[in-house]
């Protein structure tokens, strides 16, 4: 495809037109590759995703990968040092929050399984097809991110809030929000 239609928010900017392409809106089921998109996501809150997705790689390389098991186990060292870190974002309570955030996540597994399990109940298993015909149709919360969020935080998880979650689910796949003329509809 020479020129196909996007969605309009990816237009800016080559990084945004292959995430949108490659990734958002394709449901994952890997707990590996959830995590890392639940820690973007909070650190994203409060700013824009291609300011993440610049860094994208510089948060791989300074969280190991996203590898969810020694982000856990991080000590106060490796957190200062993270703080130091000018390629990532360097809030504290958002990088206190990863370690914290890993924590929930291993917890997650343990009851249920899987994160994957545990996150994709809230859908039965499938992703909900939305049909907006505009940009301004995709809302910023629903009522499942709502309560995806609350459950998220009764079990210690922080920066997880009903925005968050919903642009967690829209990565993931969970809810697919591409317009009506996308060519990834």
């Amino acid at each position: 495809m020479d020129n196909p239609i996007r969605c309009g928010w990816c237009l800016s900017s080559d990084l945004y037109k292959e995430y949108h392409d490659q990734e958002w809106g394709t449901p994952v089921y890997d707990d590996a590759t959830l995590f890392e998109f639940l820690i973007l996501e909070t650190f994203q809150a409060g700013l824009s995703w291609i300011t993440i997705l610049n860094k994208r790689e510089n948060f791989r390389k300074a969280f190991d990968n996203f590898d969810y098991k020694k982000i856990a186990l991080y000590s106060e060292d490796k957190v200062q040092a993270l703080l130091l870190d000018a390629g990532i974002i360097r809030n504290k309570l958002k990088v206190r929050s990863a370690v914290s955030n890993a924590q929930a996540f291993m917890m997650i597994q343990e009851e249920f399984g899987s994160f994957s399990k545990y996150i994709w109940n809230f859908t039965d298993g499938k992703p909900i097809i939305n049909n907006p015909k505009t940009l301004k149709e995709v809302p910023a919360t629903t009522p499942l991110s709502d309560e995806i969020s609350k459950d998220l935080k009764k079990r210690g998880f922080k920066f997880v809030g009903s925005t968050v979650i919903y642009a967690h689910m829209q990565a993931t796949g969970m809810v697919n929000d591409h317009i009506a003329d996308c060519w990834k509809k």
